[in-house]
């Protein structure tokens, strides 16, 4: 090529780069990325470290909603419950250092359920960072701290790198086992401005491959099974209409607690609860694992060399970090399962029909449960008034606790519990950012009156957002779970387990909101039908005083292995 040509190329290929730069801050260009990835809210609290950032939502207009909050524990809480409710990512930004930490408990709860939530982090000026100057806000290595709580973080240095960062912390969410994601910046870094290239499109996480092998090797151990026993957890949410299948081919019973809730729909007499769950454990020969960490089975309920164990899990050390599985299938669920299908329906022998057997056992099972009557009574009373793809919010607290034995759970994302985590007081914040992200179905969330203190101020926020969430104060004035552990196993020696509350339907409606008090299940059936009529803001009180403990049916004996009692 001549040298004037090339010249001219060369100058039309930096013109042409030129114009593909545009002059934006490390604030814009990380807004304009999150809207690119289909992110249009962000529960937020703000301060002086993300005021740029602030900015830059103000300027996208009405692209972007921020939804602020009172504490920043409610604005983390509000990302996870839109996230668990959705199965989409969603991001929450606040503070550095008192700021992070408020909302630690809430990330650390996306984490342990595999919650897609994105945490965007202020931090002190970038010079000083990690030089202990004693800058408003500065902590010891908080970028330390955020990789103990979220799977993927990073630092945002300048303008130009933000559009990628941000990019990458979003695909990762999303990729082998998913999980939150933090970004954080200095702020003067978040106001700083300088060129910077094309925002990139959201790019789709490449799917492993499916071992053929292993989905052969798996559907033959199946059909040589006599009794199937599924156990679908929280990675199988989105593989209902396969694991139901699947269910139906093998005549395979379905537990699920928590996590899996309604991925089979909890009518169908297949369903089965945790304590029903082990029952058929000890009698199953095959188990097939569907996105569970297999955690009661795994450490409490024993195995042996008569039962194989099939997992389908996101990652390979997912897999096996409780117990060796026989076969090992790695991937997303509903495509693994549709492969699963095929080659199960090639050699599947054919099995009697197991529907009366699963209808009696569930008789039984609802006999043994009665024990916890106080408890069903007013679970049977939000089940009634709420639609089947109404969502159930889950707490720390009696009634919580007998609701992950006997709440039926119709649709996968409708009822949505703490995980491992098991954290007290997450559940009002949770569901308000629940009601948030779905207003087509109503949300209910329940409360002790103890957990509902940690997060009740977000009141405010839902007045102020018109968030219509109906939340229902069951109200023993203790800590009941700690008291009653204190009288039957400590001498009744009684300390911290006790309350001071307000009247809760006066606090309720100080706030503006609505509030009731509802003294029977029938009452609270009428409550809750008032409640979602109305489509606002509403606490309903429900007096209560001590229930019956739920823990054996909960934490029990093994039932396979040498340690079988």
């Amino acid at each position: 090529m001549p040298k004037s040509a090339a010249r001219k190329t060369a100058r039309k290929a930096r013109k042409t780069a030129a114009t593909a730069l545009t002059d934006m801050s490390t604030a814009e260009a990380t807004v304009e990325t999150l809207l690119s990835h289909g992110i249009r809210t962000v529960y937020a609290l703000p301060g002086v470290h993300n005021d740029h950032l602030f900015d830059a939502f103000a300027r996208s207009g009405d692209r972007l909603s921020v939804v602020h909050t009172r504490h920043e524990q409610g604005a983390a809480y509000m990302a996870l419950g839109a996230a668990l409710a959705t199965g989409q990512r969603q991001a929450y930004s606040v503070v550095p250092g008192p700021g992070l930490l408020n909302s630690g408990a809430a990330l650390l709860t996306a984490y342990s359920m595999n919650a897609p939530v994105l945490a965007l982090i202020g931090q002190i000026p970038a010079d000083a960072i990690g030089r202990d100057q004693g800058h408003l806000h500065e902590i010891k290595d908080q970028s330390g701290i955020l990789s103990r709580l979220v799977d993927h973080t990073t630092l945002l240095k300048k303008p130009a790198e933000a559009p990628a960062k941000t990019a990458r912390a979003i695909r990762a969410m999303a990729q082998g086992r998913p999980g939150p994601a933090a970004l954080e910046c200095a702020m003067d870094v978040w106001g700083e401005r300088g060129p910077v290239g094309p925002i990139p499109a959201p790019a789709a996480a490449p799917a492993p491959r499916i071992d053929e092998d292993a989905v052969r090797r798996a559907a033959r151990m199946l059909g040589k099974a006599r009794r199937v026993l599924i156990i679908a957890g929280g990675g199988a949410l989105d593989a209902s209409p396969e694991v139901t299948l699947l269910s139906d081919l093998l005549q395979a019973p379905v537990m699920s607690y928590r996590r899996g809730g309604g991925v089979l729909d909890g009518r169908n007499p297949f369903s089965v609860n945790l304590p029903l769950g082990r029952d058929l454990w000890g009698e199953a020969d095959a188990v097939l694992a569907i996105g569970t960490r297999l955690f009661y089975p795994a450490t409490q309920w024993g195995t042996d060399r008569d039962l194989k164990v099939i997992r389908v899990d996101a990652t390979k050390e997912g897999a096996s970090r409780l117990h060796k599985p026989d076969v090992a299938l790695i991937g997303d669920a509903a495509p693994v399962l549709r492969r699963l299908i095929d080659a199960v329906a090639r050699t599947n022998p054919r099995r009697a029909e197991r529907g009366d057997e699963m209808r009696q056992r569930q008789a039984r099972m609802r006999a043994r449960l009665a024990k916890l009557a106080p408890q069903i009574a007013f679970l049977e009373a939000i089940r009634a008034e709420l639609p089947e793809h109404g969502i159930y919010v889950d707490e720390v607290t009696q009634v919580g606790f007998a609701a992950r034995l006997a709440f039926p759970v119709y649709k996968p994302r409708t009822f949505l519990s703490p995980g491992y985590q098991d954290n007290l007081g997450w559940g009002y914040a949770t569901a308000l950012g629940a009601q948030h992200a779905r207003s087509d179905v109503p949300v209910v969330s329940i409360n002790g009156d103890g957990g509902f203190m940690f997060t009740a101020s977000e009141l405010a926020t839902a007045m102020r957002h018109r968030i219509p969430l109906t939340a229902i104060v069951f109200a023993d004035g203790a800590f009941g779970n700690v008291r009653r552990i204190q009288q039957e196993h400590y001498g009744n020696r009684l300390i911290a387990s006790d309350l001071a509350n307000p009247d809760f339907v006066k606090f309720a409606q100080s706030f503006g909101a609505r509030g009731v008090r509802a003294r029977s299940p029938e009452e609270l059936r009428m409550a809750l039908r008032e409640a979602f009529k109305a489509g606002e803001p509403s606490v309903i009180e429900v007096p209560v005083g001590a229930m019956p403990s739920p823990w054996e049916f909960l934490h029990m004996p093994p039932v396979r292995g040498a340690s079988k009692r």
